[in-house]
């Protein structure tokens, strides 16, 4: 809530669009905000084609959230058991075993520190994803 004489943005969202990183919270009002456009289009086409039509339900920003945090638990709990998850267009996630390989202490470079094996996630970048991440490149 804004008090009278502050500048305080009138929402979170609003002190977030700044920011270059995305959030849940930004992917859910997007996702949002695209879904309610191709309705009113749909809606907008069918009735210029004199065939008028019902909207269809437009998920609420809660409904998106559900579906993007169940999306992201699932992707979670699959990597935690060790299944690789591929995404079409987008990318694959899966769990790499790294070796166990001795460290240096910069401070005390005389004293070998071993680091142990463990489980990392590796991501690979889809052939979509990786061709627009080139064309920002060629562009900055």
């Amino acid at each position: 809530m804004k008090t009278p004489g502050t500048s305080t943005p009138e929402s979170e969202f609003d002190a977030e669009e700044s920011s270059p990183n995305v959030t849940k919270r930004k992917l859910v009002i997007e996702i949002v905000k695209e879904l309610q456009q191709e309705e009113d289009a749909a809606v907008e086409a069918a009735r210029k084609a004199g065939t008028p039509r019902e909207p269809k339900h437009v998920p609420t920003q809660q409904e998106a959230l559900a579906v993007v945090q169940k999306l992201l638990d699932h992707i979670s709990k699959a990597l935690a058991q060790g299944q690789k998850i591929e995404l079409r267009n987008f990318g694959v996630f899966e769990v790499k075993t790294r070796k166990p390989r001795v460290g240096r202490n910069p401070n005390r470079p005389e004293v070998d520190v071993p680091i142990p094996q463990r489980a990392v996630v590796k991501f690979k970048a889809g052939k979509e994803m990786r061709e627009a991440v080139l064309k920002l490149s060629a562009s900055r």
